[in-house]
């Protein structure tokens, strides 16, 4: 059975169930189960974030926090600028996901690429998967 890693971008202040139902979307698109997640991961800027913390806690998943410069130096089929320009890396999701996969994790390893969900509470949330590779 694969094994997948989350990582998770969000707005300040989003909402726990917009969290659930952006994750719960990305993997149905990915065809996996929350069973078969064995971390989440995002930047370090949403170490505080409540929503992620709780829905890390809920599914028992480690959650992985990674430096802008970390995230900015791999390889992803999405950057935006925009992004860049408010957290000083071109990708969050994306290349949180890759680096919690295992170091030297390709970019063709990501089965859901910056999915992208505004919830009830109008905030966005941003969720990319990959296959861990082992």
């Amino acid at each position: 059975m694969s094994e997948f890693t989350v990582g998770l971008g969000c707005d300040r202040g989003a909402a726990l169930q917009t969290v659930r139902d952006a994750v719960g979307c990305a993997l149905a698109e990915a065809g996996a189960l929350p069973g078969q997640v064995v971390a989440a991961a995002s930047i370090t800027l949403k170490r505080d974030e409540a929503a992620l913390l709780a829905f890390a806690e809920e599914h028992g998943w480690p959650l992985h926090f990674y430096a802008p410069e970390e995230l900015a130096v791999v390889p992803v089929p999405n950057p935006s600028e925009t992004v860049r320009r408010y957290t000083g890396t071109p990708s969050v999701s994306e290349a949180a996901a890759l680096l919690a996969a295992g170091p030297q994790t390709p970019m063709t390893a990501l089965v859901v690429e910056k999915f992208k969900h505004r919830g009830a509470d109008n905030r966005n949330v941003t969720v990319s998967i990959a296959r861990k590779i082992t």
